[in-house]
């Protein structure tokens, strides 16, 4: 049996790049604001904030807007929490020694996180 070999020309454009706050240290791409494209979601140790950066669906997306968390938002993930069909933020706060929840309120807008205690340095 011969070996099957195909080959690609494929190329990418240029690196565009967006702001986020201090020390980004976790991200994640899930669909925030219900329009089926994914947005971008980094957590910002630095600024003790999430920041959500949405998809405008031509490769582009806005800047960011930022939610406070506790100290150090170390690790993040994105899923439905509450089961409203809106995606949710969860993030550890390493620093705080908790969790933060940030529940989608309708059209990428998240409330205020609820926090829920955990041991030393959850990750």
């Amino acid at each position: 049996m011969q070996p099957f070999v195909t080959q690609y020309n494929i190329t990418f454009t240029g690196q565009t790049t967006y702001s986020t706050g201090n020390a980004p240290n976790s991200v994640v791409a899930a669909d925030v604001n219900g329009d089926g494209k994914p947005d971008i979601i980094v957590g910002n140790a630095g600024s003790n904030n999430v920041g959500v950066l949405l998809n405008r669906g031509n490769g582009t997306f806005t800047n960011q807007t930022t939610y406070l968390t506790g100290a150090n938002p170390y690790e993040l993930t994105a899923a439905d929490l509450n089961g409203d069909g809106k995606t949710d933020i969860i993030v550890a706060n390493q620093n705080s020694n908790n969790v933060g929840v940030l529940l989608n309120i309708g059209n990428g807008t998240l409330a205020n996180q609820t926090t829920y205690l955990t041991g030393n340095w959850p990750d």
